[in-house]
């Protein structure tokens, strides 16, 4: 295991919860089975057993659009069993990298990983489970360290956060060198990820921008459950909240506006890197929703409303901004600070596999109106993965295929409940599990309690679009789905975090 990190003052201690991490002391490891630590879900990182059932029944059943998006899925080259590994001992990422850049053999080879062992479990072939098991123990007998410029930052958040969603895939297979890659995880991706968390590379916590921090989140978050590490779990979710870099919810979305849409923090910077961002935090509430903790629902949806406002300016809409500057340089070398005073231009032919997974979150788990994401999410479908959206790295900064993956029926109880892999039915009864009953959307592990978003609740809701029906149009084969409800609204005036 990775050796203990000590964590500087980056982070702001705001609760005794139980399980919190305390800020400043040293983050040891912390198994799951510990005295008074809940047992991980597994496999519970993007993908629970229900969810991979019901990928597998309905494809099965040729139902649409799991069809539509599987055929993307089998039509992707990584997702062939004949991919063969081609591991590395060291991973550059970085135009000053030291020896030269060759990141792009990991991503490729982790997103063949992770389509192989996502097409097993829809088809139950095992050749393609194989397949898998053999990258990724390839890679776990060979790779000794992630290296190069700053951008080794961004090659250990985002492929540690991949490999181990594909690891997780796989776990129980026979011939999968488990501890090796939880090895792997915790001594090459993740202490990376974590001293960036901790430090940001000497910097001032918010000289990188939002996606920097939430890749790396994202891989400390993923490798706290796939190895079951109680302590770097509990420090992703605390660091979501209350984090000072970007990736704490309230600086990467720091304004709320009266129409209900809360501005990106990138959004000044460029279309892309907003997707990109979005997407992160959306696999970051995802994870941690299937351990049974509801951060796409802390502060009031605000990670709704962040998405909503992304996809309305991505989709062509006009949307607010209010100036922002980000506070840059060393932490003994301040540079000058860098504001950006209007939105970036958008391209609305620009697509990235991100929405699928907000749009049925919120839609269909928890009966919430989200008209510009389910837009969005309509439009790019069905999604697809590495290697489907470019060759370049930003093409695989998404494992994807959310069509496929994250469709669901509507759940019966919306109710801010997060289930467990063994009580998420991914249809009726969805909710149950972890925390399910508490009626108040309370976080079973400590967490804070979110705001209910039920249709029930007294008004207390999200402005997250416009007032219409929920619309799923149809795309490329795709069956329309058409449903959604009326919600009640809150204007929220505009309002700044403290910290921002």
């Amino acid at each position: 295991m990775t050796p203990p990190i000590s964590r500087r003052s980056v982070l702001k201690a705001t609760g005794t919860a139980v399980g919190a991490v305390a800020i400043g002391t040293t983050l040891a490891p912390t198994p799951a089975g510990a005295a008074g630590a809940a047992a991980f879900a597994h496999p519970g990182l993007l993908h629970t057993r229900a969810d991979l059932d019901r990928m597998a029944a309905k494809v099965k059943a040729g139902a649409e659009p799991y069809t539509a998006g599987f055929a993307k899925l089998t039509a992707n080259r990584h997702a062939q069993s004949s991919w063969v590994a081609n591991p590395q001992t060291v991973v550059y990422r970085g135009q000053n990298s030291p020896s030269p850049q060759n990141y792009w053999i990991l991503y490729r080879d982790i997103h063949a990983a992770y389509q192989n062992a996502l097409r097993y479990h829809v088809s139950g072939d095992t050749a393609y489970a194989d397949t898998a098991v053999a990258i990724l123990n390839a890679w776990s007998a060979k790779l000794t360290r992630i290296d190069g410029d700053a951008d080794r930052f961004l090659a250990a958040g985002i492929y540690g956060y991949q490999a181990a969603n594909a690891a997780e895939l796989v776990r129980d297979h026979d011939d999968f060198e488990l501890e090796r890659f939880q090895k792997t995880m915790l001594d090459v991706f993740c202490k990376v990820s974590q001293a960036f968390i901790v430090d940001h590379n000497g910097t001032y916590p918010k000289h990188y921008w939002a996606n920097w921090d939430l890749c790396n989140l994202a891989c400390v978050m993923a490798t706290g459950i796939f190895c079951d590490d109680r302590a770097r779990f509990e420090q992703a979710v605390e660091y979501f909240k209350n984090g000072d870099g970007l990736a704490a919810v309230r600086n990467a979305i720091p304004v709320v506006h009266d129409d209900g849409l809360a501005e990106w923090h990138e959004a000044g910077r460029d279309q892309p890197h907003s997707l990109m961002g979005v997407g992160l935090m959306a696999t970051v509430c995802e994870m941690a929703w299937n351990q049974g903790i509801d951060l796409y629902g802390y502060d009031d949806n605000r990670f709704l409303k962040g998405a909503q406002y992304v996809a309305k300016w991505s989709l062509g809409g006009d949307v607010p901004y209010t100036p922002s500057t980000r506070e840059r340089g060393s932490m003994v070398r301040r540079s000058v600070p860098e504001t950006t005073s209007q939105v970036a231009p958008a391209d609305p032919a620009m697509t990235r596999p991100v929405w699928a997974m907000i749009a049925n979150h919120y839609t269909k788990r928890r009966g919430l109106s989200a008209t510009y994401v389910t837009q969005a999410a309509a439009k790019v479908a069905p999604e697809g993965g590495g290697g489907d959206y470019g060759w370049n790295s930003g093409g695989f900064d998404q494992l994807g295929f959310g069509t496929l993956a994250f469709t669901r029926d509507r759940a019966a109880d919306t109710a801010a409940s997060p289930g467990s892999a063994a009580a998420d039915s991914g249809g009726a009864g969805e909710g149950s599990g972890p925390g399910a009953g508490s009626g108040s959307g309370a976080s079973p592990q400590g967490g804070t309690p979110s705001t209910s978003a039920s249709p029930a609740a007294d008004g207390d809701l999200a402005a997250t679009g416009s007032d219409d029906i929920v619309g799923w149009t149809a795309a490329a084969g795709v069956t329309a789905i058409a449903g959604g409800l009326l919600f009640l609204r809150r204007r929220d005036r505009i309002r700044r975090d403290g910290r921002q």
